[in-house]
């Protein structure tokens, strides 16, 4: 996880509008029942310059399903939810997932429901077309003490029943807090898998972010098999700059062991393979994001 990521999640919790595994057959597979994209935060310079244009690319390379990082005021890059599904449709793109933050703010406990915000991000994810609403951070404030995390999860589980009425399935994806933060001696990632019912919340393992949380992937993949229908697809080596010990890198150069992560997660029942990388030694985002998924082809994805 890089800093700048962390810093991007941060500012977005602040300002972010903060099970349908039936519908799969809609979408094409990369093998059989896998489905393999690219989370947009790779080329986010890219898309903050030129969404469309950067869309276009990384469809001519041969990618069909994208992830975005992006929703603010209701728009994804500046579109809204039907505008930018059909500039995705024109180039042969699918949204199958995304992330937005969900923030403590976004419901109302006085009320037991959810803020008009977060019900206008879920409204949103399905009109472009998504089957998974995932939120990429869990803010501070629920890391300090047992109760207040206990009833936030339980946010999490309703908020899988708000995204279901809807067609869809609420996500959660990990950094590395989650592995060196405790909350009565335990692992605040045991706890979350713990608290979060598998019918309403997927998770989706990230298996470069957690080595900075002092873990290993495949340590992670193999307790708790068939729990992640989703995986960010990374690679790390140690870092070049920056606060973190590792940084990611293109997929099978560094110290993850991607290819036997990703094998042991179809085997146990992962089917959305999404790539991100965020550092690039050198090379440009778009050029990284070709060679991943050359490589990942190359790997039977």
């Amino acid at each position: 996880m890089s800093t700048s990521r962390r810093d991007f999640l941060k500012a977005g919790s602040l300002s972010m509008a903060a099970l349908a595994i039936g519908s799969h057959k809609l979408f094409g597979a990369a093998g059989a029942g896998i489905y393999l994209g690219i989370q947009l935060y790779t080329v986010r310079d890219d898309m903050s310059k030129d969404p469309s244009g950067t869309l276009k690319q990384l469809s001519d390379m041969g990618y069909r399903y994208i992830e975005h990082a992006d929703y603010h005021d209701r728009k994804f890059y500046g579109y809204g939810p039907a505008d930018f599904k059909k500039l995705l449709d024109g180039y042969n793109l699918k949204m199958p997932s995304g992330h937005v933050v969900m923030t403590p703010s976004d419901y109302d406990y006085a009320k037991k429901d959810f803020a008009d915000n977060w019900k206008q991000a879920v409204e949103d994810a399905a009109v472009a077309g998504q089957q998974f609403l995932v939120s990429p951070w869990l803010d501070e404030r629920l890391r300090k003490n047992m109760n207040d995390f206990r009833t936030y999860m339980d946010v999490f589980n309703k908020s899988g029943e708000l995204c279901r009425k809807s067609g869809m399935k609420f996500g959660y994806h990990n950094h590395d807090f989650e592995f060196n933060t405790k909350l009565d001696g335990k692992v605040l990632y045991d706890l979350i898998m713990k608290y979060t019912d598998p019918a309403l919340v997927a998770q989706q393992l990230d298996m470069g972010n957690l080595y900075n949380g002092g873990v290993k992937a495949m340590d992670i993949a193999k307790k708790y098999p068939g729990r992640f229908e989703l995986m960010h697809v990374k690679d790390e080596i140690l870092s070049t700059k920056g606060e973190d010990k590792y940084e990611s890198t293109v997929l099978g150069k560094g110290i993850v062991g991607t290819r036997q992560v990703c094998d042991f997660g179809r085997k146990s029942g992962t089917r959305y393979f999404i790539i991100e990388q965020e550092s690039y030694q050198g090379q440009t985002p778009l050029d990284s994001s070709r060679e991943d998924l050359q490589i990942m082809k190359k790997w039977g994805y």
